[in-house]
C-alpha cells in the first residue's frame, strides 16, 4: 500500500486526512470491540449489542437514531440513523451480522502483525462499519457534518435475510427513496484498488418434476414415458446448454432429490429420497440459485428456463418457481460517474487509481436494494480483506484509515456540489 504526496488536497481535505491518521488507534480499538461480540445473524442479542455500540457513536455525532425491531421478519432488527442538513442526501450502508453463529469455533479478534488481523466479520463487514463511523467523526471534527444530509442504515440480516423481504428490507428501501447517492461498505473482492459499481442479483429457484412410476422394464413405453429423473436431467442440461455462455449470469443447482418418493426440507436445505434401480422414478426436486447483472438479464434467463421446463419428455410434468431474493444493481452511468469521483479522490490522497471490479468477483449485497431509487451508487468500500465466510477471514487494519480518508474526502466533495431534484 504505497502512498504518495497529498498534493491535490485542499486545506479542508488535509484536515480530514489528518484527523483519521490521529485517531487510527481509536478506530482499531472499536474494530476489536465489535468483532469480539458474536453477531451471527441468528444471535439476536449479539446483533443488538453490536448495533448499540455503533448507535452510541452516532448519537454522539448528533444523529437521530432508531432501532428497528426485527420481530416481523424473524431477525434482530436494524440500526437506522439520520443527520439533517442541506444539499444532497447520502445513504451509507453497513450490516451488523456475520455468518459466524455462537456454535462457530471462530469467535475472537487477533493481531498477526501490522497488516493482518483475524476475526469473525473483520472484513465482512464490521471493518466497513468502523469506516462509516470514522468518516463521520472526521467530518464532524472539521465542522462539515453539521451541514450534511446523511442517512445510515446498518442491517441485522444481510448474511441471512429475514422473511418476508418486503419487511426485512423496508427501511433500507425507504432510505434509498429519499437518498440521492448510496455508498456501501460491504467487502467486494477484498481489494482496495477496486470498487463495485454493480452487484449481481441472488435469488433461488425450485424445480419439481413428476413422472409415471412403474417397473423399470416399462420405461420409454408410450404409457410410462421417460420418468422424472430423465426429465430433470434434460431440464438441467438444457439450462446449461442454453444459458451458460451468457456473460455475468450464473445458475447453480445446489440440491437434487429424486426417486419413488422425495421429502425435501427447505429450512435445512436438504431432505431424503427413496427409490430402487428397477423402479421408474416418480418425482424429483431440485433447488438452486440464479445471479444476474441486470433486471433485464434476470427476466430473460427466467423466461428461458420456464420455456425449457415447459417442453416435457413423454409422460412427465415439471414446474419451476423463483423467489424474490436480492435484486441486481446494474452498472448505470451514475454509478460510473461516482466511481470517477472516488478514483480521483484516491489519486489525490496518494493511494492510486480505483477501478470497477468484475461482477463475478463479489457476491450480492444490501446496496442492490437501492437500485432504481438513487442517482449514483458504489459499494465495496470496506477493508482490504480475504477469506470471508471462513474461519480464515483476515483484514488489513491499515486500510481502515485508507478507506476512511477516501470516504471523508469523497463525501465532502459530493456535498459541495449543487443538489439536483430527486428523480
Amino acid at each position: 500500500m504505497v502512498m504518495t504526496a497529498q498534493a491535490q488536497l485542499s486545506k479542508t481535505e488535509k484536515k480530514l486526512a489528518a484527523y483519521v491518521d490521529a485517531h487510527q488507534a481509536e478506530a482499531l480499538k472499536l474494530l476489536e470491540e465489535v468483532v469480539n461480540i458474536n453477531s451471527g445473524t441468528m444471535n439476536f442479542d449479539g446483533v443488538r449489542k453490536v448495533g448499540q455500540v455503533f448507535r452510541t457513536k452516532l448519537d454522539a455525532l448528533g444523529f437521530k437514531t432508531q432501532w428497528v425491531d426485527g420481530t416481523p421478519f424473524n431477525r434482530a432488527g436494524h440500526l437506522v440513523a439520520r443527520h439533517t442538513g442541506k444539499g444532497k442526501t447520502i445513504l451509507l450502508i453497513g450490516h451488523l451480522d456475520t455468518v459466524f453463529e455462537l456454535s462457530s469455533p471462530f469467535q475472537k479478534y487477533t493481531v498477526e502483525n501490522d497488516s493482518v488481523v483475524h476475526g469473525p466479520g473483520v472484513g465482512d463487514m464490521k471493518g466497513g462499519d468502523v469506516v462509516i463511523i470514522q468518516t463521520l467523526q472526521a467530518l464532524n471534527d472539521a465542522g462539515l457534518l453539521k451541514d450534511m444530509n446523511i442517512l445510515v442504515v446498518m442491517t441485522g440480516d444481510e448474511e441471512m435475510s429475514g422473511d418476508p423481504l418486503s419487511k426485512s428490507k423496508y427501511d433500507l428501501i425507504e432510505a434509498a427513496k429519499e437518498a440521492d447517492i448510496a455508498i456501501g461498505f460491504e467487502d467486494g473482492d477484498g481489494l482496495t484498488e477496486t470498487a463495485n459499481i454493480s452487484r449481481r442479483s441472488a435469488s433461488g429457484w425450485v424445480l419439481k418434476v413428476t413422472g409415471v412410476p412403474s417397473h423399470s422394464s416399462q420405461i420409454f413405453t408410450d404409457k410410462i414415458g421417460a420418468g422424472a429423473i430423465y426429465e430433470a436431467s434434460r431440464i438441467l442440461y438444457s439450462f446449461y446448454n442454453d444459458l451458460s455462455k451468457e456473460p455475468d449470469l450464473t445458475f447453480n443447482p445446489g440440491v437434487i432429490l429424486g426417486g419413488s418418493s422425495v421429502e425435501h426440507d427447505f429450512d435445512k436445505n436438504g431432505g431424503s429420497a427413496f427409490g430402487k434401480e428397477n423402479i421408474v422414478a416418480k418425482e424429483v426436486t431440485v433447488t438452486g440459485d440464479i445471479r444476474a447483472i441486470s433486471p433485464e438479464q434476470l427476466n430473460k434467463a427466467q423466461e428461458t428456463m420456464k420455456g425449457i421446463v415447459a417442453r416435457h419428455l413423454p409422460q412427465t410434468q415439471a414446474e419451476i418457481t423463483f423467489d424474490e431474493g436480492y435484486p441486481p444493481l446494474a452498472p448505470s452511468p451514475g454509478n460510473y460517474e461516482l466511481l470517477k469521483y472516488f478514483d480521483q479522490v484516491s489519486k489525490d490522497l496518494g493511494y492510486g487509481p480505483v477501478t470497477a471490479n468484475k461482477p463475478r468477483d463479489a457476491g450480492a449485497a444490501d446496496i442492490s436494494f437501492t437500485s432504481g431509487y438513487v442517482d449514483m451508487a458504489i459499494d465495496g468500500l470496506g477493508l482490504g480483506s480475504a477469506g470471508g465466510h471462513t474461519i480464515h477471514e483476515i483484514a488489513d487494519p491499515r486500510t481502515v484509515a485508507m478507506q476512511s480518508k477516501r470516504t471523508a474526502v469523497l463525501l465532502y466533495r459530493l456535498t459541495q456540489q449543487k443538489s439536483a431534484p430527486k428523480r
